[in-house]
């Protein structure tokens, strides 16, 4: 079997832009390029149809393989132990920090808890520019509120991330956006 030189598709993917360079450029030290060439591609579909079902990705996604292959391909892809949030989420979140904000610049970050269908979902975003940025989020193993211990667990795990700035923490409130500029 001939293998092809498949460099050029490759090239030309990345000029489609439909990520943002600061993404692209910490994608391509974490992914391969046939896997960012996937990626690239899965954002693609995903933006055309609009809907995030697998048989409905594997469907519209453009790989002359059958169906069944595409959507094992795609789960392959989707469970690759690199796919988690400290991996792809917190290298991204940090570089943009670091650009965004100069050191020891307070910043404002709200906690919360909220039901998602029928999911207890914990969640921390960074409050900028009148709009709460997700940072983290995690479900928790029950239903109801959250207490002080399992909040502490979680926000542990993105201290890491702001050891540079002055960090302010909300606990379950709403933000008017009025009171921002203070």
């Amino acid at each position: 079997m001939v293998e092809k030189d498949r460099s050029i598709i490759v090239k030309k993917t990345y000029l489609l832009k439909m990520l943002p360079q600061l993404y692209q450029n910490n994608l391509e030290n974490q992914l391969s390029e046939s896997q960012l060439l996937f990626l690239n591609l899965l954002i693609n579909v995903l933006q055309d149809i609009k809907e995030v079902s697998l048989e409905k990705i594997a469907n519209a996604l453009p790989i002359p393989i059958l169906f069944e292959s595409r959507r094992k391909k795609i789960q392959r892809f989707l469970s690759l132990p690199i796919l988690n949030i400290q991996e792809i989420w917190f290298p991204i979140i940090e570089t943009w920090l670091s650009q965004t904000f100069p050191e020891n610049q307070r910043i404002y970050l709200v906690i919360d808890r909220t039901k998602w269908q029928r999911k207890n979902l914990m969640m921390i975003s960074l409050i900028y520019d009148k709009r709460a940025i997700p940072i983290y989020w995690e479900f928790l193993p029950r239903l109801g509120n959250s207490n002080f211990e399992e909040q502490s667990k979680i926000f542990s795990r993105l201290l890491g991330l702001f050891k540079k700035l002055s960090v302010l923490v909300y606990k379950n409130i709403l933000v008017e956006s009025k009171n921002m500029d203070e």
